[in-house]
């Protein structure tokens, strides 16, 4: 049988050896078996699996959800049409929201009045909505409402600089990552030490190994993370989330 090493795919695909070695500790894409030294080898199955899995991510759709396609538990119809339905809905709100900026801008010309009901038009609440009941079904109620709290607490100097902190952290980590760095690597954990005290300062408490490593999951199966990351640095969430479970292991 023949089979290729985890650089031949690397060269084939174009998908990072840490993705690779991702996929196979989630279960997603186990090699077909070792070669000397322990090297991973993939046969002419796991490439195919390998393509559908990129396909199926390309179509935005979560990790989680692409495993239960693959594995016969989730039909891959029924999948995307929920899908579709969902970037629907964004498409719309989008629409809406694009048309509100723009008049926005008109009004703001002097080209054009709005009046009070069409200034929120495309704001949905019902988007933070549902961010917020995933936030409490993962960490509970009272993680989420300690977290609300402390950034109510905050400056609006603070507030404004959380995005510009979490970009400083991502482009740190590319750096360190294109050096060779590994996550476990005193220099990456370095940066997920002081990225942990973030999370600590948002939330208004100390996340447990369990939630951290489960906010790295979230960086990785939600294509809405996932894009943010990418726009610094292609699989940047993957490298992270290994960061922050080695650190999890270590010191929580």
């Amino acid at each position: 049988m023949q089979t290729w090493s985890t650089a031949e795919v690397v060269k084939l695909t174009g998908v990072t050896a840490r993705t690779l070695r991702h996929y196979d500790a989630i279960g997603l894409l186990t090699p077909a078996g070792h070669g000397h030294g322990g090297l991973r080898r993939y046969g002419r199955a796991e490439l195919l699996r390998l393509q559908q899995i990129l396909l199926l991510k390309r179509l935005g759709l979560r990790l989680d959800v692409i495993a239960e396609i693959l594995d016969g538990a989730l039909d891959e119809i029924a999948a995307l049409e929920r899908h579709a339905i969902q970037l629907a809905e964004e498409r719309e709100r989008l629409d809406h929201l694009a048309a509100t900026v723009e008049a926005t801008i008109r009004q703001l010309e002097g080209k054009q009045t709005m009046t009070p009901e069409t200034w929120f038009d495309g704001l949905d609440a019902d988007t933070q909505a549902r961010h917020e009941a995933e936030a409490r079904s993962r960490w509970g109620d009272a993680v989420v409402d300690a977290g609300e709290r402390a950034i109510r607490a905050m400056s609006a100097e603070e507030r404004s600089a959380i995005p510009a902190t979490f970009e400083d952290f991502h482009r740190r980590l590319a750096a360190l990552r294109d050096a060779g760095a590994e996550p476990a690597d005193a220099g990456v954990q370095e940066v997920v030490e002081h990225h942990y005290r973030f999370i600590e300062k948002l939330w208004g408490t100390a996340p447990t190994a369990e939630a951290y490593k489960g906010l790295g999951a979230l960086y990785t199966d939600d294509p809405a993370f996932n894009a943010t990351f990418d726009e610094v640095q292609q699989d940047l969430a993957a490298y992270l989330r290994e960061g922050m479970n080695a650190y999890a292991d270590a010191n929580l």
